[in-house]
């Protein structure tokens, strides 16, 4: 049984900090690696070196980090979103999808005009909701998950 969730103040923002910045690692961390089993050492990368490293984003309910996301260029463009993750009592809220259209929008902000980002097969169906269509090609594994790749113009 799920517990329910009252969002009291939420907030989706643009890191400027370390410190934002290691809080939305820090729920990165807690959907990817603690719930899934993705290996420590495969979810940061160079990007997350500095909020300055590509486009972070991070979503807090009064204070406290419940989802993070990234987006960078994939090609000219063309911006690729990235290690999307929505703390687990909030997942079905809305969090989720409004934290996407607050990156597709700053995405679009600066000159892009399509969204890509490569889904776990499991959220393909969310993703469909929200206007990306499924690129042809066979599933293939990221982290050991079976990812597809999917589209959108914004």
């Amino acid at each position: 049984m799920q517990k329910e969730v009252i969002a009291v103040a939420l907030n989706y923002e643009r890191i400027t900090t370390p410190e934002m910045l290691e809080d939305a690692i820090g729920v990165r961390f807690t959907v990817f690696v603690d719930e899934q089993k993705v290996p420590a050492d495969e979810e940061r990368d160079e990007y997350d070196d500095t909020p300055e490293s590509c486009h972070h984003f991070l979503v807090t309910d009064n204070g406290k980090a419940i989802g993070a996301g990234r987006w960078k260029e994939y090609e000219p463009g063309v911006a690729k979103m990235q290690r999307i993750a929505v703390l687990l009592p909030y997942r079905g809220t809305g969090v989720g999808r409004q934290l996407l259209a607050t990156m597709e929008a700053d995405a679009k902000a600066e000159g892009y005009s399509a969204s890509f980002l490569g889904a776990q097969c499991t959220a393909e169906g969310f993703y469909h909701k929200l206007g990306y269509e499924t690129e042809p090609g066979e599933p293939f594994l990221d982290a050991g998950i079976p990812h597809v790749n999917m589209r959108k113009q914004l």
